[in-house]
């Protein structure tokens, strides 16, 4: 997700939050500071208002990375690596590596996230409960705690596509009719459904006065309707690259040069002449960088015959993918990072390279071949004459 900056790392996890982060933070912080705390404790300073409303908003948050936390680690404990946890102004998102491997696998992890919002919110009554008035203050903040994580965890539960309800109903659809992807298709269709919904209901609010309010549902329910839209896709494409590797769609002879070529030379040779976008840069045999298309934009044209591809180039840490890999987690990472092209690396040793341009040709080439299972791809190793 672009415009994300790492916070922190728990567990071997990296976490991020997105710049819309700030912007929701300030949102709840003022509604809370200027509505819930007033409601809940009148004739107090103002600034105690607001101390105790950052307070409840970081809560929120600390809550919501909980909730991702639950997902992620229980994904990984079930043997699917997970790359990475972003905050950002909807709440949170887990970025696993790969698909859970079975409906069983998918139920479970998807559940665990509404179940520790609904443990925090049960702990949080439980608190308010048992000590009740020696609280004082901080029970006002323990009985937002609650309201937002059992709203969360409702929320949650929701069965559209792509929320953990949605997700807990695709398994349960995928271990009914054992197709991952006619469970996806009818989950996310109810996600599109609840999408438009929440989108009514926000017009609604909006000319019933609630313009503010309105506002954000309607938000909420485009959010929702392109994030199905973008899982069944995402589900789709994956699935017409399941049993293909790497090694199958990687260029593998990709041209490279050297740190110390100059620009103008890439243009001239590389990119105008043979239709390159983007080539390692390779010193005594090691990758030190990639160059783009992208890169050499960046640079003046009157620099061109100056410059080096060492001043421009994209330096390490690179990412890179190994042959033997499914083609499944390459598409993950080139979403994920929004890269134009994949490193091919065995080791220290560059074997190849996959950019989009392979990967949008192979799709071509499998619709006008009229190729529809990636299977074929097993028969690889055979000659024509055979």
């Amino acid at each position: 997700m672009g415009g994300t900056y790492r916070l922190m790392r728990i567990a071997g996890i990296d976490i991020g939050i997105h710049y819309t982060w700030i912007l929701a933070f300030g949102l709840i912080t003022w509604s809370l500071a200027v509505g819930f705390f007033p409601d809940q404790n009148p004739n107090l300073p103002g600034s105690t208002y607001w101390v105790l409303a950052a307070i409840a908003a970081l809560l929120l948050f600390a809550s919501v990375l909980v909730h991702e936390l639950a997902h992620s680690l229980t994904a990984r404990s079930r043997g699917t690596p997970v790359n990475s946890i972003n905050l950002f102004i909807f709440g949170g998102v887990s970025n696993l590596s790969g698909e859970p491997k079975s409906a069983g696998e998918e139920f479970l992890i998807a559940v665990v996230g509404p179940a520790s919002s609904a443990v925090i919110a049960v702990a949080s009554w439980i608190v308010v409960f048992a000590l009740g008035d020696i609280l004082g203050l901080v029970g006002d903040v323990l009985r937002y705690l609650a309201l937002v994580n059992a709203l969360l965890a409702g929320f949650n539960m929701l069965p559209g596509f792509p929320l953990d309800g949605g997700r807990v109903f695709r398994a349960i659809l995928w271990g009914l009719t054992g197709s991952l992807s006619r469970a996806t298709a009818i989950a996310a269709t109810t996600g599109h459904i609840l999408a438009f919904l929440f989108i009514g209901i926000g017009i609604l609010e909006m000319f019933s006065g609630n313009l503010l309010g309105g506002i954000w549902i309607a938000f909420i329910g485009w959010f929702l309707n392109g994030a199905a839209e973008s899982s069944r896709t995402t589900t789709r494409t994956e699935e017409s690259f399941a049993g293909v590797r790497v090694v199958d769609i990687m260029d593998p002879d990709p041209e490279t040069v050297s740190p110390t070529t100059r620009v103008d030379q890439v243009v001239r040779e590389c990119l105008l002449r043979r239709g390159r976008r983007a080539m390692p840069v390779v010193h005594d045999g090691q990758v030190v960088g990639i160059v783009s298309l992208s890169d050499i934009k960046e640079l003046a044209p009157e620099r061109w015959a100056d410059a080096t591809v060492e001043e421009i180039m994209t330096s390490p840490p690179l990412y890179s993918i190994a042959p033997a890999d499914e083609m499944s987690k390459a598409l993950r990472l080139l979403a994920e990072r929004d890269l134009n092209q994949l490193l091919v690396m065995e080791g220290d040793q560059l074997i190849g390279l996959l950019p989009r341009s392979n990967i949008i040709s192979y799709l071509q080439l499998r619709q006008e071949l009229h190729v529809n299972d990636a299977r074929f791809l097993k028969n690889r190793g055979r000659t024509a004459t055979e």
